[in-house]
């Protein structure tokens, strides 16, 4: 506490009750292509209906976005926690008005809207209006705007608001008049409904104004459009031919330009362009930085061996908090009558591969596209990280996701390859996990494997997951040592915080013992006076069975099983109990 000039009592509080805090273990990541949604931007999915409307417009996805879309669906229906980039190729373009422009444009979100075009006058280059989001989806928008009551009487779409748009009361306050103006949007060639011209959104008695507000809260009809629509942007002016334009002045003494017509708008010049080897790495980037964003497993859909490359070296070794999920590439696995294995080998070899930030499956699934009445072949890696994710969620991050207690997939008709113990024998010492269909127990994933070749506790998922939990946990704890003075309190302290902690991961059968060493053996005069503070934990981490070897011994009939067994178990049935 501080010192006292003058006499006095002064009260404080000093709180010792921090815990290790609950870490998140469950989160997906996964970058890819989808035909609509925001680009280069993390937004959390928490089910296959979210998935749907954020990034297919509704329709469900098209042939060039299936795989990654159904990689995304299949995660989901394990986890409720996906964090979805979506990745555009370079040549991605959105809708405009002005489908006569020599010059097109890609706003990829939100953000870079704001950043770019929110402040600026670009409608003379674009038109008036731009899809919200690149891809040709976008082409089926339809735009109208009516801004007075003369053409509101006649106005096509007059029945969708309550009456003609005037003066606002905050223009007219401001000695202004004429700013309000409604906004209906629509799928006008039937792309996204089904249904031609079927009203998408509306918008009603916004301002032309760019100052004006209604309760707090913008109404400068570009302002409202950017907060509220989910298809279109607007660029400044409307009458974007006219450079006399008045709309976005300010309301004082202001009598606002009016249209002669209600005019509507066909957006076009919309582009889809599938990402690549060169946009997905942009993408994943977005996952590499630890203190931005908490996610544990990564998926990599059908992707490239360069991009999953990349996912190894500089999201999942960088960070060193989560795991990458891979798959071999279709090629290797689909229709390829017995030379898989040779095919998943070869292509493993070409990955650096020892490391146990990575977990690989051994193929496709084939399940079934209700969104295009179809059947599709999808990688099984979004499915295996799922399977982590329902562990999770059921059991505890150090438990094996594989097996037939918890590693059962999810919508899948038919393996591209249901590889026999022989191949299975041969994958599984190259570090690939087996997915097998077994009759009567469905299709299952049958390992746990990491990527690390080098034999240890780390080469099993659960042994690596348990250490990601135990280390994203303590770490955020410890973080509360920071500045202290590294003494006997301290250091006491952070024992007492680790020790129970790791108690807990012990009854739930985590690790099988455990020891923490904070104190002057390894917190040397040497350490203190470099500022540091060393906490040495020794963990004893729990094993998954791999193999059971079951020994049936048929014996005499007057034999006594001591004498064959050599003494009764703990573990052995006494006779005449069933």
């Amino acid at each position: 506490m501080a010192f006292q000039i003058s006499p006095g009592v002064n009260v404080s509080e000093i709180d010792l009750t921090t815990v290790v805090p609950s870490v998140l273990t469950s989160a997906g990541a996964f970058a890819g292509y989808f035909p609509w949604g925001p680009a280069q931007k993390i937004i959390q999915i928490p089910d296959e209906k979210t998935l749907v409307n954020r990034f297919t417009g509704g329709m469900g996805p098209d042939s060039n976005s299936a795989i990654s879309f159904f990689t995304a669906s299949s995660f989901l229906a394990y986890g409720n926690n996906l964090q979805v980039v979506r990745s555009v190729g370079a040549n991605a373009r959105n809708a405009i008005a002005n489908t006569s422009a020599t010059t097109t444009v890609q706003v990829l979100n939100a953000d870079n809207f704001q950043a770019s075009y929110l402040t600026t006058t670009n409608g003379n280059a674009y038109g008036p209006f731009v899809a919200r989001y690149p891809g040709a989806l976008g082409n089926s928008l339809t735009v109208s705007v009516c801004d007075n009551s003369t053409t509101f009487s006649t106005w096509t779409y007059k029945n969708y608001f309550t009456s003609a748009p005037n003066t606002s009361t905050y223009v007219a306050n401001a000695n202004g008049s004429y700013d309000e103006m409604h906004v209906v949007v629509l799928d006008g060639t039937g792309l996204i409904t089904g249904t031609a011209n079927t009203v998408l959104e509306t918008f009603p008695f916004m301002s032309k104004a760019i100052d004006a507000t209604v309760n707090g809260n913008s109404s400068y009809y570009r302002q409202v459009i950017f907060n509220q629509s989910q298809w279109i942007q607007a660029m400044d002016p409307v009458d974007y031919s006219n450079t006399s334009s008045t709309w976005g002045s300010v309301a004082a003494n202001m009598s606002f330009r009016q249209l002669l017509t209600a005019p509507t708008f066909n957006l076009g010049l919309g582009a889809d362009a599938v990402a690549t080897d060169a946009t997905l790495p942009t993408a994943y980037a977005l996952f590499a930085n630890k203190e931005a964003i908490d996610i544990s497993l990564v998926l990599t859909g059908g992707a490239s061996l360069a991009v999953q490359q990349y996912v190894i070296d500089n999201v999942v070794n960088s960070r060193a908090d989560c795991l990458a999920f891979l798959s071999p590439p279709s090629t290797a696995v689909v229709n390829q009558a017995g030379s898989e294995t040779t095919n998943i080998t070869t292509w493993l070899t070409s990955l650096a591969r020892s490391t146990s930030y990575a977990v690989v499956d051994s193929g496709w699934k084939y399940m079934y596209d209700v969104y295009n009445q179809t059947y599709r072949w999808i990688p099984l890696n979004g499915d295996i990280a799922g399977l982590c994710a329902y562990t999770d969620t059921i059991k505890d991050p150090w438990y094996s996701p594989a097996g037939f207690n918890r590693g059962n997939i999810k919508n899948a008709i038919k393996l591209a390859w249901n590889p026999s113990k022989t191949y299975r024998d041969t994958l599984y010492a190259a570090g690939v996990n087996p997915v097998v269909s077994f009759p009567g127990n469905g299709i299952v994933l049958y390992g746990d494997k990491t990527l690390q070749s080098k034999p240890s506790a780390f080469d099993r998922i659960n042994v690596r997951r348990l250490f990601i939990t135990l280390e994203k946990a303590i770490t955020k704890a410890a973080q509360y040592s920071l500045f202290e003075f590294n003494d006997d309190f301290t250091r006491a302290q952070f024992v007492a915080l680790v020790a129970p902690f790791l108690r807990d991961i012990q009854g739930r059968r985590g690790i099988t013992d455990f020891r923490v060493v904070c104190d002057t053996t390894n917190n040397t005069a040497q350490v203190i006076n470099s500022n540091q503070f060393v906490g040495d934990i020794y963990i004893k981490p729990a094993r998954s069975i791999n193999f059971i070897q079951l020994n049936f011994v048929a014996v005499g009939t007057g034999v006594d099983f001591s004498t064959v067994v050599g003494g009764s178990s703990s573990n052995s049935i006494p006779l005449g109990i069933v």
